[in-house]
């Protein structure tokens, strides 16, 4: 699990329940149950209204992913794909067939099966190309819906507030209540701009910036593929490979077992 996304929302819940507390204020008093339900169950409806029903129905997978996704170890696939290039140097590309059984990685997986199988380079990497392309727009997808509520969330706060100041213009005659009336008024609008900021926004960049990372591995898995099919020499794959990847990316020992 990577602990980012809880750890930064933790963080920035804390402050504000701390600056509450720090100018006064008591805790509970921004902790209102209408505001609460009206910002959060608000934007996920209009939410569902922007997207399709498969659109809604994913938050749950987005949001779990957002908070426990761990990308995968691009070193470690770096590594397999050169054992393998090593393999088919020795054996050639059919000693693979029983090997890839083993393999984690289900798009290195089926990509070698179908190297394996004869595929022709060009049409290889049009149908690896094609996943790629195909995971990137699914992502974006489910990305944009929480962007899309992150845009809803302050403007459905305020549509909160406004309602709680018709109650207080409701009830002008009793001059004791208005300042506390006032007040939660305005926690509507707090947790619309705080939810859409310390929230939806966040998880929609997490969303992308995990996106990015799986497909960049992805085009680094066709590199090895192709590098494979077309005999290359292990070490050369391996240069290639290691120039692919981020910085600081550990690369665990390559020698074939």
């Amino acid at each position: 699990m990577d602990f980012a996304t809880l750890g930064g929302l933790i963080v920035a819940v804390a402050a504000v329940l701390w600056m509450q507390n720090h100018e006064g204020g008591a805790i509970t008093d921004i902790l209102l149950p209408g505001p609460l339900v009206l910002v959060f169950l608000g934007t996920l409806g209009v939410g569902f209204m922007g997207g399709t029903l498969k659109d809604g129905l994913g938050l749950i997978q987005t949001a779990k992913k957002a908070f426990l996704g761990k990308p995968k170890n691009s070193g470690e696939t770096v590594g397999v794909i050169v054992k393998m290039a090593e393999r088919a140097r020795r054996e050639g590309l059919l000693a693979l067939e029983d090997a890839i059984k083993e393999v984690d990685d289900e798009f290195l997986r089926d990509g070698l099966q179908t190297a394996i199988d004869g595929t022709d380079p060009d049409e290889l990497y049009e149908i690896l190309t094609a996943q790629i392309q195909a995971k990137k727009a699914a992502d974006k997808q489910s990305a944009k819906i929480w962007g899309d509520m992150g845009g809803y969330a302050p403007t459905v706060g305020i549509c909160g507030t406004v309602v709680s100041l018709t109650v207080v213009l409701a009830n002008l005659s009793n001059a004791a209540a208005l300042g506390p009336m006032i007040a939660g008024a305005f926690v509507a609008t707090l947790w619309g701009v705080a939810s859409a900021n310390f929230f939806f926004l966040p998880v929609q960049s997490r969303l992308m910036r995990l996106s990015g990372m799986e497909t960049a591995q992805m085009e680094l898995v066709v590199e090895g593929i192709l590098a494979i099919q077309a005999g290359s020499n292990p070490r050369s794959v391996a240069k290639k490979l290691e120039s692919l990847l981020p910085p600081g990316t550990a690369v665990p020992d390559k020698k074939a077992a």
